[in-house]
């Protein structure tokens, strides 16, 4: 993609939303396709993307949804390959690409994270198909955890990189236990201290870095494998919007720092501490997401949504803890031209009325289980919105149950452009001929013109 105007620090941000989406629309042409098919339904699918991000009405209306592990289980591959054999994987991935990309509008590569890497640093946070889990489970199995105590707020709040170096990161990676030995890097002025460096003389602190020397050999050696497959979408006709990847402040701390029973505690017990907690988490957000690579010229930036959905906490607590911050995010984000692409996990209804704060076309919606009338009526004048084709219909139900779904989905929120049929979540085993009948469902039913 190309680098940003020179003028970019003057320009506004429509003007710089603008620019994102002309540099989307062109993106095809430093592209090296395989057909001219792969090159035509590229550009088709741009420009039914950046109509949608207008609000405005495409050829037909676009379609996502993700396949899952259908690549590694018709190659008769257990999950636990994408992680330790990522050669074997990419190769299923392509393998059904051939078969089925065209035919089911989507272009798949695994996850392809490095189980070992991720064995060799101790990885806490998560377990995974082969590394805590079976080896054929479904997917990933997040391990929450406290892993920030009360009494650390202030700790956080001084300086959050001292925190997350000395006390974070050896909670969540076993391999960094040995960054406790060190005193706070800030205390190293001039000359240093006996005290200060002699933790670099203690064998379990030469283990630990070995430990990482090790794991940048097993990372190199997964990269390897996985490399020549990255960005081979485009080359299919399938773009890639590109853009930078965001949580809510509020998620950061409840997720994995202080958990789910400790931040609705820290809620009524420190209520002060966890407000001043959220804005230097916010600022420290906002920093990594603008220097992110994709947040350069790409087009938008990501949101999975989750402790702010319907249930989690009250109205008043929502207006209090969790938008405030996530708006501060997502403004910053909008100023540079970014649209912001929020997936609302589990039900959004009674937050739908409030969070239409944002000019037209900077915000779009991918709902799970929202109910997708309300959302239209409360959203669709301002937000692109996709989504709520239910994970259980496509794993469990018939072609023709989820055909149905879908046409009335279409028929129901779709009339006006500014949506795409989207499955709600990510199931990991879908059925092909469900998959399939989406996009029967977005064929028949889907065109405007």
């Amino acid at each position: 993609m190309n680098n940003k105007p020179e003028n970019w620090s003057t320009m506004t941000p429509e003007e710089k939303r603008a620019w994102r989406l002309e540099n989307y629309r062109n993106s095809g042409k430093n592209v090296k396709f395989i057909s001219p098919e792969a090159e035509k339904n590229f550009n088709t699918r741009v420009e039914r993307q950046i109509a949608v991000y207008n609000l405005e009405k495409p050829d037909r209306i676009p379609l996502t949804f993700s396949v899952g592990n259908l690549p590694l289980q018709m190659a008769g591959l257990e999950t636990r390959t994408s992680y330790y054999e990522p050669e074997k994987a990419m190769e299923a991935a392509m393998k059904f690409n051939e078969e089925y990309a065209n035919k089911l509008e989507n272009f798949a590569l695994p996850m392809a994270l490095s189980g070992e890497v991720m064995n060799i640093l101790d990885y806490k946070l998560y377990a995974w198909p082969g590394g805590g889990l079976a080896a054929n489970a479904p997917g990933l199995q997040f391990r929450e955890g406290e892993y920030m105590m009360a009494d650390e707020y202030d700790d956080l709040i001084r300086d959050p990189s001292d925190f997350w170096l000395r006390k974070y990161l050896p909670r969540v990676f076993g391999s960094f236990a040995e960054w406790k030995r060190f005193v706070p890097l800030t205390n190293i002025i001039e000359i240093p201290g006996v005290n200060d460096l002699m933790p670099f003389s203690e064998q379990p602190v030469m283990d630990m870095f070995e430990t990482f020397i090790k794991a940048g050999h097993a990372f190199r050696k997964h990269n390897e494998a996985v490399m020549k497959y990255r960005g081979i979408g485009p080359s299919w006709g399938f773009p890639a919007a590109g853009g930078g990847f965001c949580f809510a402040p509020f998620d950061i701390l409840g997720d994995t720092l202080r958990g789910t029973t400790n931040i609705i505690k820290d809620m009524f017990r420190r209520p002060q501490k966890l407000l001043a907690a959220l804005e230097v988490i916010t600022d420290i957000t906002i920093e990594n997401v603008l220097n992110s690579r994709g947040a350069q010229t790409g087009v938008i930036v990501m949101y999975p949504l989750h402790k702010g959905a319907d249930g989690w906490m009250s109205q008043s607590q929502f207006d209090k803890f969790y938008w405030p911050t996530l708006k501060r995010c997502m403004d910053a984000f909008i100023k540079e031209g970014l649209i912001q692409h929020l997936f609302a996990e589990g039900s959004f209804n009674t937050r739908l009325d409030h969070v239409n704060q944002f000019p037209r076309g900077t915000v779009s919606w991918l709902f799970d289980q929202s109910d997708m009338v309300k959302a239209k009526k409360a959203l669709g004048d301002s937000c692109c919105i996709s989504g709520n084709v239910p994970s259980s219909l496509i794993v469990t139900s018939t072609p023709e149950g989820v055909k149905q779904y879908c046409r009335n989905l279409i028929e129901t929120v779709g009339q006006d452009g500014g949506y795409v049929l989207a499955a709600g979540a990510h199931p990991e085993n879908p059925k092909l001929e469900n998959l399939q009948a989406m996009v029967e469902a977005v064929n028949e039913y889907g065109w405007y013109k």
